[in-house]
């Protein structure tokens, strides 16, 4: 499937490719730096990979300013978890990824509010929910169990629940609601106050290899629409004044990714105006798998699985 113009995905540029093409290359995935990627040791930035049974992780620690600027992300931990074609998992492997994501998500909160008790947790779901690709994030926050409102109404049913006081937004993108997603999560925010907020997004790669075969888990936040020039202000610790956690994955591959990687296995020291041209047309236009509806419908629901486990009580 190809389609132009998503408006929730963003992207960062590698850098340092031999054609001088970095513009071209854009992936969301910390994992795919190519240094990263290969296991070799890069200045400001420690990698470990650990094996499970139904998956590969990949943690990335951004640790200074230099690794930051290398990678065009913030300082933080990025984990990858990658485990194949999801909707090829049978329901004991995917209960058991389930329990390693909802880990994951668990210990990176229980470190960003480790002196809050019974922390409250919003869960903000950005993205286009008429576009397939984008819509991991609305779709995910309707398997959301929220209970904030039970716990004011009813607090012996809110304690019987074993949920943390969790609420839940899909904001859309502006191109729907005329308001950009970050004024709609800051008000919620001030209303609801919450101690965490979980950020859930498309993303893109540099591989069809990794499209819906992954997910990557940060404690940095989340910049939404910076990719195709829909600069809107960052959610993170410093815009809104308590800790998020982004959920993202990678669901489309830049067509101009494409063909960048496809001319640089092939050896090609130079770029002609002629391949520029395309180049730069492909920006436009993304590609993602061809059973996009199913892969998405199955992914959203293993994080809103993944999240309902992290936030029992």
């Amino acid at each position: 499937m190809i389609w132009a113009q998503p408006v929730s995905p963003y992207f960062y540029f590698l850098k340092g490719d031999k054609m001088n093409g970095n513009q071209y290359i854009r992936t969301d995935l910390a994992s795919e730096y190519p240094d990263v990627e290969n296991g070799k040791d890069v200045s400001g930035i420690s990698v470990s990979k650990e094996s499970k049974e139904n998956a590969e992780i990949t943690r990335v620690n951004i640790l200074t300013d230099e690794g930051a600027k290398l990678l065009n992300k913030p300082i933080g931990s990025y984990i990858t978890v990658s485990f194949g074609k999801v909707h090829l998992l049978d329901e004991t492997e995917l209960n058991s990824l389930c329990d390693t994501i909802s880990d994951i998500i668990k210990n990176l909160a229980e470190k960003a509010v480790i002196n809050t008790k019974d922390p409250k947790v919003l869960i903000i779901g950005l993205g286009n929910r008429f576009i397939t690709p984008d819509a991991i994030g609305p779709l995910a926050v309707k398997g959301i169990t929220v209970t904030r409102h039970i716990e004011s109404k009813n607090k012996e049913l809110f304690d019987a629940i074993k949920m943390r006081s969790i609420s839940a937004i899909t904001p859309g993108v502006s191109g729907q609601t005329g308001i950009d997603s970050f004024e709609l999560v800051l008000g919620a925010v001030e209303t609801v106050r919450p101690d965490i907020v979980i950020a859930i997004d498309a993303l893109a790669s540099r591989s069809v290899d990794r499209l819906a075969t992954t997910i990557q888990i940060s404690d940095s936040g989340i910049s939404p629409g910076s990719g195709i020039g829909n600069h809107t202000k960052a959610l993170n610790k410093a815009s809104l004044g308590v800790p998020v956690i982004s959920v993202g994955v990678p669901t489309m591959v830049s067509s101009s990714t494409l063909v960048y990687d496809a001319l640089e296995k092939a050896d090609l020291e130079e770029i002609s105006p002629e391949l520029q041209q395309v180049l730069e047309n492909g920006k436009s236009f993304y590609v993602t798998v061809n059973d996009c509806d199913e892969v998405v419908n199955k992914l959203s629901k293993l994080i809103s699985s993944a999240l309902n486990q992290a936030f029992s009580a």
